[in-house]
């Protein structure tokens, strides 16, 4: 398979992981029938097109890692994010829609583009985790810098003032350039309140340990792609606190949300009358509230279990 038609082909499933991810009424997040204010699925559509082709250039370089053509510090994932995010706002005018997703992506695009595609264009997971890790392992302080310019662009909400490395201090990227510190490392720091900096930290072990097994799982026992897709949502947010709604509200309503996301898993999920009618209970619950609880960092999770699924050979 040549470059260009390998580096479309992976653009083209993290795009259609982006578009499969907000189709889905997931309890709490934008769907097609219901938005938050000043943020709708056409945003979140828009930005999905935005974002393919720098999930594209991103394979390109992996691919270039692939073929020894340059090292995987050259891949510079963290200017493709910058570009990614700076290129989303362009389209749309629904604020921060994919940041958290486009962080989970492009790594991944790369490390695709590292791995070769089987006869049946499919990448073998475990294949895809060993190169993710090469990818954020090769991560360079340029690279984090380029991350801060993209937090100022994105804007995501809930950020607070931490002690160490403050993407709201100035300072900071100075400080990042002088001592070398990798954006692998920065996530590090932050890996104990922000669940995708714990990915980064832990080669996605939420990703390629619970998200995509679990959900590969339903979809190969032919379960309707909504409701493999809403009951890896609900076992994410079961197990893993949303880190979105505890920096908004704070770690007990996000620990509340999540045993309330046990219920409705305990119930049948969606595939029962009495689970279908706790999941919009729970959707009305979450709801009552603006977008404060807005389980958005489990929906960004989720998109990436889609996405291993995708380049593994699944089609809707």
């Amino acid at each position: 398979m040549c470059t260009s038609t390998k580096a479309k082909l992976i653009s083209k499933c993290l795009q259609l992981a982006t578009l499969l991810e907000v189709s889905i009424d997931k309890p709490g997040n934008v769907t097609f029938n219901l938005g938050f204010e000043g943020t709708r699925s056409e945003h979140f559509l828009a930005s999905a097109v935005a974002a393919a082709d720098w999930f594209e250039q991103a394979a390109r370089r992996g691919i270039a890692v692939l073929k020894c053509e340059k090292p995987p510090a050259n891949i510079a994932v963290g200017s493709l994010i910058q570009k990614c995010v700076r290129s989303i706002i362009s389209w749309q005018h629904g604020g921060n829609t994919l940041f958290g997703t486009v962080l989970l992506l492009m790594p991944m695009a790369a490390a695709a583009g590292m791995t070769p595609v089987s006869f049946n264009t499919c990448i073998e997971p475990d294949a895809l985790r060993r190169n993710l890790a090469c990818v954020l392992e090769s991560t360079t302080a340029r690279d984090a810098v380029y991350l801060y310019e993209a937090v100022r662009l994105a804007n995501p909400g809930g950020l607070n003032r931490v002690s160490d490395f403050d993407v709201n201090d100035p300072a900071s990227k100075k400080r990042i350039l002088r001592e070398n510190v990798s954006l692998l490392h920065i996530f590090k720091i932050s890996a104990n309140y922000d669940s995708i900096s714990r990915e980064w930290a832990t080669n996605f072990n939420v990703t390629f340990t619970e998200a995509f097994p679990l959900m590969a799982k339903q979809l190969s026992e032919k379960k309707p792609l909504n409701v493999a897709v809403v009951n890896t949502y609900l076992h994410i947010l079961s197990n893993h606190p949303d880190t979105l709604i505890a920096r908004k509200v704070g770690a007990e309503k996000a620990l509340e949300v999540s045993k309330l996301a046990t219920h409705v898993l305990q119930l049948g999920s969606i595939e029962t009358s009495e689970g279908a009618v706790a999941a919009r209970e729970f959707d009305v619950y979450l709801r009552q509230h603006g977008n404060a609880l807005n389980p958005g960092t489990t929906a960004d999770l989720t998109a990436a279990a889609l996405a291993v699924c995708i380049l593994g050979g699944f089609r809707p």
